[in-house]
């Protein structure tokens, strides 16, 4: 074997002791030594409490929260977006949340470049990775991006990691996704900023703007997806 090959060797074994360790080791550290933490996590007024609890540190807490959720996937991060919305208010909690989404998505994005794509597979062997990448790697992958983080229901988390594996560049990934992000960001943010101080009449109209705000885009996605492109160009030149 020459040095090349040992090289290579190495950095395989490397690559398959960091992907252990994101299948295996974080999650059941979680599970087995911090249960009670994950089990005050089941329902907003135990999230709140949690973070009432940790007041001193509070917001590098939350920031840690939302990286985790993206890296990993185990903790509800609408929860803590709701809470924190009462505790900080609106504007800090939402420049926290989009601190938060920036550095999980910067760690996927960059995990999955490092662990490369047979890892991921193995890392998500449930997901159709290679229609992901099709999509991602067609002319429209950014707006697809986009669309993937502003509709709720896709999996979402999953796409960083295939972000990092596809022909994406990381700055107009992380814009898209974070423009995706931003709304249902704004929305349990400000759902919690208004159910803490009993103001239900705005959170009624609240919802109500966001449902007809919903139904919009879905007739005018062809719209959407035009602007999107024309954004995109502007942001790779």
């Amino acid at each position: 074997m020459n040095k090349k090959d040992k090289i290579n060797k190495i950095i395989a074994i490397l690559k398959l002791i960091l992907l252990l360790g994101i299948v295996i080791a974080i999650p059941l550290y979680l599970f087995i030594f911090q249960k009670d933490m994950l089990r005050s996590f089941k329902s907003l007024s135990d999230v709140t409490a949690f973070l009432n609890a940790h007041r001193s540190k509070t917001a590098l807490f939350y920031i840690g929260i939302q990286v985790a959720q993206i890296v990993i996937s185990v903790i509800p991060g609408q929860f803590f977006q709701i809470a924190a919305g009462y505790m900080f208010g609106f504007p800090k909690t939402l420049l926290f949340s989009v601190i938060g989404s920036f550095i999980g998505s910067f760690i996927s994005f960059y995990l999955a470049k490092i662990l490369g794509r047979e890892s991921i597979k193995v890392l998500f062997k449930n997901h159709k990775i290679e229609s992901y990448l099709d999509h991602l790697n067609s002319q429209k992958g950014y707006t697809i991006v986009f669309l993937i983080y502003l509709i709720p229901g896709f999996p979402k988390d999953i796409v960083g990691y295939i972000a990092g594996i596809s022909n994406m560049n990381f700055k107009p990934f992380v814009l898209f996704s974070l423009l995706g992000r931003i709304p249902a960001m704004s929305i349990s943010i400000l759902v919690g900023t208004l159910y803490y101080s009993k103001n239900y009449t705005a959170l009624v109209i609240v919802i109500a703007v966001v449902l007809i705000i919903s139904g919009l885009c879905v007739f005018k996605r062809k719209k959407i997806s035009g602007y999107m492109e024309n954004l995109y160009k502007k942001v790779s030149k």
